[in-house]
């Protein structure tokens, strides 16, 4: 999403999540040859701490005075899916808040919404839109941390399209990047997120919630080299990724999928593994490390939080989100 906020030249990229009264943030600097390098990243609770106590803690990790890219969560905005309204450009915003009224829990007036094409101007599905939808309450909350701290804002972005960068990312290392490729990475240890893009265009995405102990389960094979991951929990959520794979057959059937990368922090190699003899084809890990140095010098919760908000540095300037 686009704000009218001034942007101010800065050598090093920010970008930070705000969502239950916990940050995470990145601050990384675009090296010579294209790899964004990363300086410092972290996850800080507020906690009992009263705002002054926080902001100067915030403060003392010298996060003060940024061009600050936001990230929200998910818990903190709505995706919805619909048909494109047969509007004038500049009127699609407008047309698309009418056309949601009745699929979002607040008034109109409390909402903020941006608007993005399912899969831009390829084939397949043109009369869809994306239309994402966030509390005024929700982005006020984030602005006075902003306010607090003296940074600028010019940019708030979701984690649905930054997930499409990374995977873009790896799509053209893997020389992929023109055919559909799918996306799982863990947001946390209750929720994945899947999202397929082709060509650097979002065309589909879901949330899938999983089970209170689903990342506790034993991925690895056992001694005769069968996975013992077959119980309820482990079927179900098999069971919604299969039927995410058939909606995407069903629905872009001029692009086939190729293939499935996963990231589940220390444990994707596992799952890569069991996904790809569960689903019957090359699920792989997307080993995002070797494109951000200094990635691998926190800890492993810092490192699964802060990852998603790489794909802010990614951003290209002129996607409407």
């Amino acid at each position: 999403m686009r704000w009218p906020w001034k942007r101010r030249k800065q050598s090093d990229s920010f970008v930070v999540s705000w969502s239950g009264q916990t940050l995470a943030y990145v601050r990384a600097r675009l090296r010579q040859d294209g790899l964004y390098e990363v300086l410092q990243f972290g996850v800080e609770r507020q906690g009992p701490d009263s705002n002054e106590d926080f902001i100067r803690r915030l403060q003392g990790l010298g996060l003060k005075g940024f061009d600050a890219h936001v990230m929200l969560r998910p818990e903190q905005y709505q995706v919805l899916q619909i048909d494109a309204p047969a509007v004038a450009p500049e009127e699609m915003r407008a047309a698309a808040r009418w056309q949601i009224r009745d699929m979002v829990d607040m008034h109109m007036d409390d909402i903020t919404l941006d608007v993005m094409r399912v899969g831009a101007d390829r084939g397949g599905a043109p009369g869809q839109l994306f239309v994402v939808v966030a509390g005024n309450a929700v982005l006020a909350e984030v602005l006075r941390l902003g306010q607090a701290l003296q940074w600028e804002v010019p940019v708030v972005d979701i984690q649905e399209t930054a997930q499409r960068n990374l995977q873009t990312l790896v799509a053209r290392r893997d020389g992929r990047v023109e055919s559909a490729n799918a996306a799982l990475m863990m947001l946390n240890e209750h929720q994945a997120l899947l999202t397929v893009a082709a060509n650097g265009e979002l065309f589909y995405t879901r949330r899938i919630d999983l089970a209170p102990d689903f990342m506790d389960k034993p991925w690895q094979p056992n001694e005769t080299g069968d996975y013992v991951v077959d119980d309820d929990i482990a079927q179900r959520f098999l069971v919604e990724i299969q039927r995410s794979l058939d909606v995407w057959d069903r629905t872009w059937s001029d692009l086939p999928l190729d293939g499935l990368w996963v990231e589940a922090g220390g444990r994707t190699g596992e799952m890569a593994a069991w996904l790809s003899k569960q689903l019957g084809f090359s699920v792989r890990p997307m080993n995002l490390d070797s494109f951000f140095p200094g990635l691998d010098d926190g800890s492993a919760h810092a490192r699964s939080q802060c990852l998603p908000l790489l794909g802010v540095l990614l951003r290209t300037e002129d996607r409407d989100i």
